[in-house]
């Protein structure tokens, strides 16, 4: 057969769902609101077929931009060559979903801006930095009731 190079070609495992998860997406997919400026990820859904994206963008997150009664404006950013291109496509809400990617870095920024206050209230300072994980520290294992293996006798059977 001639090889193909369709819209959709080599996307049969891509946008395919996962075993017991097929059918129509859930209602809470076409509650969820959306605003100018969210963090989103791009995940095309094969049950829809309508406002689908491109294969490359399967997988990619990027910020809200336009906001329409069926679908999203999402800005993306695209490797050509040796540049990062800032692509603007519309994709229907069932192939998008909120971003976790920085999920994270809220928390942490949120639990330092608490240190932080606690800290000018109490004229003490505080070390907001992340660590890497040190080194345990040495300690010694003790042998309780070590027991010495040794091979059997080697015999011939027949």
């Amino acid at each position: 057969m001639p090889h193909s190079f369709g819209l959709r070609a080599r996307t049969r495992k891509l946008f395919s769902k996962p075993f017991r998860g097929r059918g129509e997406p859930g209602l809470s997919t076409y509650l969820q609101t959306y605003r100018l400026g969210d963090l989103v990820d791009v995940k095309g859904n094969g049950s829809i077929h309508k406002g689908m994206p491109y294969r490359y963008y399967h997988g990619r997150t990027g910020r809200v931009w336009n906001i329409t009664p069926r679908a999203i404006g999402v800005v993306l950013n695209k490797r050509v060559g040796n540049r990062i291109i800032a692509k603007k496509i519309h994709v229907r809400i069932e192939h998008v979903k909120k971003s976790t990617s920085q999920d994270a870095f809220i928390k942490r920024r949120r639990s330092n801006d608490l240190k932080r206050r606690k800290a000018i209230k109490q004229n003490k300072l505080v070390l907001l930095k992340r660590k890497p994980e040190q080194p345990r520290k040495g300690h010694f294992v003790k042998a309780e009731g070590v027991e010495t293996i040794s091979p059997l006798k080697y015999e011939l059977l027949l």
